[in-house]
């Protein structure tokens, strides 16, 4: 057995070198235990990063859209298969229909699992251009206005339901329908379904003064500073930000063995109900992402989402059978998936010990 928080200080430390600034946390039976390693900013004025730091948090964001999607579902607000040209029918511009392919129409189920054959980006929009020094918040301009006449130019690249195809604009277009049918902007529907629920209080599309105070500046790999992203309308794909200490209750709750032990119990139980498989061991759950390694791997089970901005990366994975879970966040565009995964198969394997056991 190892202890949790030597675990997890040792992944943020090897992180620190990679990194301007990172926070892990580790979940293993009920205990969390946070560690932050590196700077939040240049020079020792930067201050290391800690629980309460706020780091854009990328695609962990459809995670909190899809809870969005099940608690309005089991509220009856909406349904998991609810056109999204119903859902939209009156925000659409006049002449702009919601592209079609195949007999099925293209469903809010669809938008949450990646299966609406909807492209990655807004049209006109090329991949190249997310990282580009030249536009640095590339998807402010998506606002609902542009999106949904886009869309009348948007042809699908597959029937809706029938294949995995990761797309961005289906997530942000998932968002801007449930804030559509619930009356309210993006970042109040998540306050509201998710993060009220759950007492997440620094989880937020826009962070008030004192919230921008504890964000983390974003940088390039490099470790040059960049401008933060606003997704505008396409929000639901990537927009939020939070903490490691937010999404460590998340994790907790996802962890819960009873549905009824949390308020979104419900809703995480349905998030997980629905699959769609994506190869032989992976599969696409509500906003999660899923997979059993293989048998002599341990044969564990992985949920996850990781996240990119164009100065920030997170994970986030957990395993309900083992009952541990992971969360990475840093500051910096290089991807931290690889210590993060390392961290969990480590939890899962080894398990993890209070400090003093």
């Amino acid at each position: 057995m190892n202890d949790l928080g030597s675990l997890v200080q040792q992944t943020a430390d090897r992180l620190a070198g990679q990194q301007v600034g990172a926070v892990v946390a580790g979940l293993a039976r009920g205990t969390v235990e946070i560690r932050g390693a590196g700077r939040t900013g240049p020079g020792a004025a930067g201050g290391p990063p800690g629980p309460d730091t706020l780091f854009e948090i990328g695609s962990v964001t459809k995670v909190f859209t899809s809870l969005a999607l099940a608690r309005l579902a089991l509220a009856g607000t909406v349904t998991l298969d609810d056109p999204l040209a119903e859902v939209l029918a009156d925000a659409l511009p006049a002449g702009v229909a919601v592209p079609a392919k195949g007999p099925e129409p293209l469903a809010l189920r669809h938008l949450a699992t990646h299966t609406s054959g909807l492209p990655r980006l807004p049209a006109g929009m090329l991949l190249s251009s997310l990282l580009s020094p030249n536009k640095p918040d590339p998807y402010a301009h998506c606002t609902a206005d542009a999106l949904l006449t886009g869309l009348g130019r948007t042809r699908l690249r597959a029937t809706p339901g029938r294949s995995f195809r990761y797309s961005n604009l289906g997530a942000g277009l998932l968002g801007l329908a449930l804030a559509h049918r619930a009356g309210v902007g993006y970042g109040e529907l998540v306050r509201r379904e998710v993060c009220e629920p759950l007492g997440l209080k620094d989880t937020v599309l826009e962070p008030s003064p004192e919230q921008t105070a504890r964000l983390a500046p974003g940088h390039t790999s490099g470790g040059r500073p960049v401008p933060a992203w606003h997704l505008a309308d396409l929000a639901g794909a990537g927009g939020l930000r939070s903490t490691a200490a937010d999404l460590a209750v998340l994790l907790r709750a996802q962890l819960a063995d009873d549905s009824g032990s949390t308020p979104l119990g419900p809703a995480i139980a349905l998030t997980r109900e629905v699959r769609h498989r994506v190869n032989p061991v992976a599969w696409m759950h509500l906003g999660w992402l899923g997979h059993r390694l293989h048998a002599r791997q341990g044969g564990h089970l992985q949920i996850w989402h990781n996240g990119g901005t164009g100065g920030y990366r997170s994970f986030v994975a957990f395993d309900p059978e083992r009952q541990v879970g992971v969360i990475v966040l840093a500051n910096t565009r290089r991807s931290v998936d690889t210590p993060a995964v390392r961290l969990l198969r480590t939890l899962q394997t080894t398990g993890a010990t209070l400090p003093g056991q």
